[in-house]
C-alpha cells in the first residue's frame, strides 16, 4: 500500500462534519437512499448498515435516517437519485476519482467539469491507477481491548491483506468482498470502528509540496462543498 494515512483523511472528514452538519446530512441521506434500494433491513443489507453507521457517527437525527430509507424504498416521493463516478486530473496533475449522488445528472456533470477546469485540470481516465479495497479504521482505544499481535493474526485469517499501524490506531485493508466478513468479526469482539468502507486506493501515490499541495487542498475543499459529491479519492499523499 502507499504511504497515504487514512487517519489524516478521517480526522479531516470529522472536522468537516462538525463544521457543516446540514450539508453532510444531505449527502448521507442520499447515500442511505441509494443503499436502501437493495432492501430496508440493515441486518440483511450490508451497504445500508454502513451508510447508517456513517449517519450515526455524524449524529444525524433518527427521523432523517428513516426518511432517507423511505425515499430509497419508494415510500416517499422524490426525484430518483443516481450514483455517478467522474475521474480526472486536478491541480498539479493530481489524479482524482469523484463519486456523486444526484437527482440531476446534467447539472452535476456541468458542476464537476467546471471544478476540474477551474483548478487547471480536466476530466480524463485515471482509474487505471486505482483499485477497490475494503478499508477499516480502528482507534487505539479499541485496540486496548486486544492482544494486538494475536489480533492482527486473526484479522489476516479474516481476509486482511495489509495492516498499517499508526499512533492513532490501525488501518486494515481487505478485498472488497471481505469487508463485510471482517467487520462482522470485529463486532463479535465488541470492537467499534472509526469507519468501514469500500474505497478507491491509488496503486502509485504522488508527493506534492508548497503551492502545488495548497492548490490540491483548495480543490478538495471545493469538492467537499459541493452538495452532490459524496466522496473523492486521490493519489496525492496529503
Amino acid at each position: 500500500m502507499s504511504g497515504h494515512s487514512k487517519w489524516a483523511t478521517t480526522k479531516r472528514q470529522k472536522a468537516v462534519v462538525d463544521a457543516k452538519k446540514g450539508a453532510i446530512f444531505t449527502k448521507i441521506a442520499k447515500l442511505i437512499a441509494i443503499a436502501a434500494r437493495k432492501g430496508h433491513d440493515p441486518t440483511a443489507n450490508f451497504s445500508l448498515r454502513l451508510a447508517m453507521d456513517k449517519a450515526r457517527q455524524a449524529n444525524m437525527p433518527k427521523d432523517n435516517i428513516e426518511r432517507a430509507i423511505k425515499r430509497g424504498t419508494g415510500e416517499l416521493a422524490g426525484a430518483q437519485i443516481e450514483e455517478l463516478i467522474y475521474e480526472g486530473l486536478g491541480p498539479a496533475k493530481a489524479q482524482f476519482i469523484v463519486k456523486v449522488l444526484t437527482d440531476n445528472k446534467n447539472r452535476t456533470a456541468a458542476e464537476i467539469r467546471h471544478l476540474f477546469s477551474d483548478s487547471g485540470g480536466s476530466l480524463g481516465a485515471v482509474m487505471w491507477n486505482f483499485e477497490l479495497k475494503g478499508i477499516i479504521v480502528i482507534s487505539s482505544d479499541q485496540l486496548a481491548k486486544t492482544n494486538q499481535e494475536n489480533f492482527e493474526l486473526e484479522l489476516i485469517d479474516q481476509g486482511a491483506e495489509d495492516i498499517i499501524t499508526e499512533t492513532e490506531g490501525l488501518t486494515v485493508y481487505t478485498k472488497p468482498e471481505d469487508l463485510q466478513k471482517t467487520k462482522q468479526f470485529l463486532e463479535t469482539k465488541n470492537i467499534a470502528t472509526e469507519s468501514a468502507e469500500i474505497e478507491y486506493v491509488a496503486k502509485n501515490s504522488l508527493e506534492l509540496s508548497g503551492e502545488d499541495k495548497d492548490k490540491v487542498r483548495k480543490f478538495i475543499d471545493e469538492l467537499e462543498n459541493n452538495e452532490d459529491v459524496s466522496d473523492y479519492y486521490t493519489n496525492v499523499n496529503l
